[in-house]
């Protein structure tokens, strides 16, 4: 595992390894309403997989997952990526706002991404 990121908060997990199961078993436990989307994520990669004979479409699903996971277990990054991600997709936010936001968004998934070490 990798070093955790500054937050007045504890996660409401530890960083589960960067496996389907490990992933899916986090995923529901910490936002149940996006395990379809995973499940079908994992079925996409493992057809593309298998049809193309490379491990890349396994391993972005995980980078995914994982970049996914290590933003939710922490609370006030989780709230503060889906505040940006709001703000962002307001069409009547203020031009300078939404972009201010969307540039956010990109260094929250930066950060959690390089966490784990995608």
């Amino acid at each position: 595992m990798s070093s955790q990121p500054t937050e007045a908060s504890a996660p409401l997990i530890p960083m589960p390894s960067l496996t389907p199961d490990a992933l899916r078993a986090a995923v529901a436990q910490i936002v149940p309403s996006r395990l379809p989307e995973l499940n079908e994520h994992l079925a996409s990669a493992a057809t593309s997989a298998q049809r193309t004979s490379s491990v890349g479409p396994l391993r972005a699903f995980t980078a995914h997952w994982g970049t996914v996971v290590n933003i939710e277990r922490w609370p006030q990054r989780a709230a503060r990526f889906h505040a940006c991600e709001q703000l962002a997709a307001d069409p009547l936010a203020d031009p300078e706002e939404a972009r201010a936001a969307a540039s956010e968004i990109g260094r929250i998934l930066r950060t959690a991404g390089e966490e784990i070490g995608a």
